[in-house]
């Protein structure tokens, strides 16, 4: 393979591992804002929960 192949092939391979990296970081961001979301009605659910009654939270 000459020079100007393998800087071609290497470039590719690359852009393959920083779109690879882009693509795992917006899965992430995307299962964050899930469970910030999940986490936002549950303390929507406990806050509208009665008074009067009392809540172990130790896990």
């Amino acid at each position: 393979m000459d020079l100007t192949m393998s800087i071609a092939a290497l470039s590719v391979t690359m852009h393959q591992a920083e779109f690879q990296q882009d693509y795992d970081i917006a899965m992430l961001k995307q299962s964050m804002d899930s469970q910030e979301a999940a986490t936002y009605s549950l303390i929507d659910m406990l806050s509208a929960a009665p008074s009067n009654h009392i809540l172990d939270t130790w896990a």
